[in-house]
């Protein structure tokens, strides 16, 4: 895409925890005619800002509704648990949803797990952010189950976290409307996403330059040298020189220039 139809910018949304900043850099390096504009929005805004245009792309947590939003996962993360750091479960490496059970479980509307029955025990009402519930953990109320990105995201010098093994696991991915108005964008930020080169075949980039054919080593010629003796494989014989004389003095003989004696029938007298 040249000329006028160029767009001015490429609009990535991309929802909390997800950190775009690598692929933006590298975005830069390769594009720098096409700013790349980055939206933060909620889960449930994302999908919303690409079906009416005001995302290009989107960096989401799965699931993606497939009858009108196309999507590529990327990485699932671990789930993890937040405590404060004097609570029980901070002396352990890992723990599973069973050592919840007598835990206060907090459940934000914003949850992003689809979990199919909450551990533990449920509090009075949901928190309506997930950053209403860290404050909640902080004030001892109870404890909170995310993908660790969001963790991070909310860190408290207080708080602490722990993976939890059993726990449903996000999913992130790239998103894009089926019917796109800027299919090569999209398919550069695909690139980008999954690794291509520069010279990849796909994007702006270019086709990968051909590479040279390396030579291969002429064939021995037929009757000659194979690395040492010289023979036939069938029967086992040598085929050489016959009835020459031996290098070390004898003529066809044994070894030390003797000939062996022909065994046979003696003649008679």
């Amino acid at each position: 895409m040249t000329g006028s139809e160029a767009p001015h910018s490429f609009r990535l949304a991309y929802v909390p925890g997800v950190t775009p900043t690598k692929w933006v850099r590298i975005w830069n390096e390769r594009l720098p005619d096409v700013p790349l504009t980055l939206v933060q929005m909620s889960p449930a805004e994302s999908f919303g800002a690409l079906r009416g245009g005001d995302a290009d792309a989107g960096l989401v947590r799965l699931p993606v509704d497939r009858t009108d939003l196309s999507a590529i996962p990327l990485y699932t993360e671990t789930t993890v648990v937040v405590i404060p750091k004097d609570h029980l479960v901070a002396a352990v490496e890992e723990i599973t949803t069973a050592d919840l059970a007598d835990e206060i479980v907090l459940h934000p509307l914003d949850d992003t797990l689809h979990w199919e029955e909450l551990p533990g025990r449920p509090a009075f009402e949901r928190p309506a952010t997930t950053a209403d519930a860290i404050e909640l953990v902080a004030a001892g109320i109870g404890v909170l189950v995310v993908p660790q990105s969001l963790a991070r995201l909310h860190h408290r010098k207080d708080l602490t976290y722990r993976p939890v093994t059993d726990a449903p696991e996000s999913r992130v991915a790239l998103s894009w409307q089926q019917e796109d108005t800027t299919p090569d964008l999209v398919e550069e930020f695909i690139g980008i996403v999954r690794g291509r080169t520069v010279n990849s075949t796909r994007g702006r980039g270019g086709p990968t330059p051909p590479q040279p054919k390396t030579k291969r080593k002429p064939a021995a010629a037929a009757g000659g040298k194979s690395g040492g003796r010289t023979g036939s494989a069938s029967g086992g014989k040598t085929v050489g020189k016959t009835g020459g004389k031996n290098p070390r003095g004898g003529s066809g003989g044994a070894k030390g220039g003797k000939a062996t004696p022909k065994r046979g029938k003696p003649r008679s007298r």
